[in-house]
């Protein structure tokens, strides 16, 4: 049996758009989900690999696998193999994009040996998240440097979002997740390191659903196709670089930047709340990984005036907050900040 990409049975979270011949899936951890009766899944898909060494990811009844892209396949629809030498009996699968703006992904069709079946549904709650690096699991999977700089060479091989603290959080806490981040990014245009030397901010992607160039063209993103309960911030780790340099040359403690910083930041929660129409919460947090805790700082006086402009915000803070690791966090660092979130979520948003 063969099902295109916008088969009611083709089930997908995240952020996408689409034409007539294809759904095209630009975030980190955008998925379909698949049911089925059979002994294999095929999938046709068009990928193309801007850089690094990157894999498509895929689920199989509650099993990682994942299937090697190859630059070769750029612009090609190819089709790849999500699951074969199964049993008689009834599958899951799901298939997900592992990496953020260094790969772009098209699906076509799916096809399996038996038939699709209506899939299960999504849950009824909902989180969505904005982050950078570490929200997109980049380098989770170099366990051997835990608490190190990140493995020289990496080149994206140890990325993997479906271990994110984000994605674990919403399985926790038994939500569907809208994941948009992105490596290096910062608040404003210009800062972080997303995109260099033309370099992008969130300020220009939060409310995008292609967000890059090399991705096509840049479309926005409706508001009204998903409504959350709880939007997760986790930004200020990349907002001290200016771009310009390997220096890190931004202070958060300068006076005048920090009124700045904490505008564009309050602007954009503003929006936010704007479309779901004050029916959501706002958890701010940063990460595990080294920084100056005067940004979390800022982040608190962000939460307490969000709170007098009757925005729900709170202020999650780690016990390792900003002090764990100098390198990208790898997946014990992950379980411990998902575990951790997940018991703040549960104490005092949900």
């Amino acid at each position: 049996m063969k099902i295109l990409h916008n088969d009611q049975k083709a089930l997908y979270m995240g952020r996408f758009d689409r034409t007539e011949n294809e759904t095209k899936l630009f975030h980190a951890g955008a998925q379909v989900r698949l049911k089925f009766s059979g002994t294999s899944l095929f999938a046709v898909i068009n990928s193309t690999v801007l850089w690094g060494t990157l894999n498509l990811g895929v689920i199989v009844d509650g099993e990682m696998k994942e299937v090697p892209l190859s630059e070769y396949n750029n612009g090609r629809e190819i089709t790849v193999v999500a699951a074969a030498g199964l049993d008689e009996g009834v599958h899951e699968v799901t298939i997900y994009k592992r990496h953020a703006a260094n790969q772009t992904l098209s699906l076509i069709s799916f096809e399996t040996d038996g038939d699709f079946l209506a899939p299960e549904p999504l849950p009824e709650l909902k989180l969505e998240v904005y982050g950078d690096s570490v929200c997109a699991g980049e380098v989770i999977e170099a366990v051997e440097f835990v608490g190190q700089c990140d493995p020289e060479g990496h080149n994206s091989r140890f990325d993997n979002v479906w271990e994110s603290f984000v994605m674990q959080t919403a399985r926790n806490i038994g939500a569907q997740i809208h994941n948009i981040c992105q490596g290096g990014i910062a608040i404003f245009d210009g800062t972080g390191y997303f995109h260099y030397p033309d370099i992008i901010g969130l300020e220009s992607t939060f409310d995008k659903t292609c967000y890059f160039p090399e991705g096509g063209e840049i479309t926005k993103w409706d508001f009204g196709r998903y409504c959350p309960d709880i939007v997760i911030i986790a930004v200020g780790q990349n907002d001290k670089h200016d771009g310009i340099n390997d220096n890190d040359d931004i202070n958060i403690a300068d006076p005048d930047y920090r009124k700045r910083w904490k505008e564009a930041y309050k602007k954009m929660v503003r929006e936010l709340d704007g479309h779901y129409k004050n029916s959501e919460k706002f958890v701010l947090t940063t990460t595990v990984l080294m920084h100056d805790a005067e940004w979390d700082n800022a982040i608190e006086e962000i939460k307490n005036e969000l709170n007098a402009e009757g925005i729900k915000a709170y202020h999650n803070l780690f016990s390792r907050n900003g002090a764990a690791t100098p390198g990208h966090p790898r997946l014990p660092e992950h379980n411990e900040m998902a575990e951790e979130l997940t018991k703040f979520i549960k104490e005092n948003v949900l």
